[in-house]
């Protein structure tokens, strides 16, 4: 019998419509274009609409991932959400993922990583399929960092936008 392996099988990102440039910056801190681009690379970042929380993002993300892959999201067993800026405290924003986008056969929990969570959360989904236990798993790396970023600190409001990308996981011999 061979080892079973997890696969990555789809790839799903979202970005909300919404952008905050460099020009809108210079209106907000003391900077311009140019400071922040030479420092960066970056020339705008994407922020949540009023009211678009984390869930929204990987609703979006888990939608796409099932469209591509031609399955129900009842065949979806885990989700893994690797955040610092989910919806609450208590349930997991991977939970209420779950529900919102109809994974009824599937549990899941947050992990509370910053920039590596979502590389965390691919190794811990990789142990659940390697192990047997479950068959898709949905990986999400996601933020909504406009939620906590102090819009007066130059230091950290020109790089932080809000967006995610999902995976889903497969066995693979």
């Amino acid at each position: 019998m061979s080892k079973i392996t997890a696969a990555i099988t789809a790839v799903q990102g979202y970005l909300p419509e919404r952008v905050l440039s460099n020009q809108d910056l210079e209106k907000m801190v003391d900077t311009n274009d140019e400071w922040i681009f030479s420092r960066t690379g970056i020339r705008e970042r994407r922020m949540a609409a009023k009211g678009e929380a984390l869930s929204d993002f990987g609703l979006h993300i888990v939608n796409g991932i099932c469209k591509k892959r031609g399955i129900s999201p009842l065949e979806i067993d885990m989700i893994i959400v690797g955040t610092i800026t989910g919806d609450y405290r208590f349930p997991s924003s991977a939970n209420v993922i779950c529900d919102k986008a109809g994974c009824k056969n599937a549990w899941g929990f947050d992990l509370s990583a910053a920039c590596s969570g979502f590389i965390y959360a691919l190794d811990i989904g990789r142990v659940y399929i390697e192990n047997g236990t479950h068959k898709k798993i949905i990986v999400i790396g996601a933020d909504v960092m406009s939620s906590i970023i102090n819009y007066k600190d130059r230091a950290t409001c020109i790089i932080f936008g809000d967006g995610g990308g999902g995976v889903l996981l497969e066995p693979n011999n």
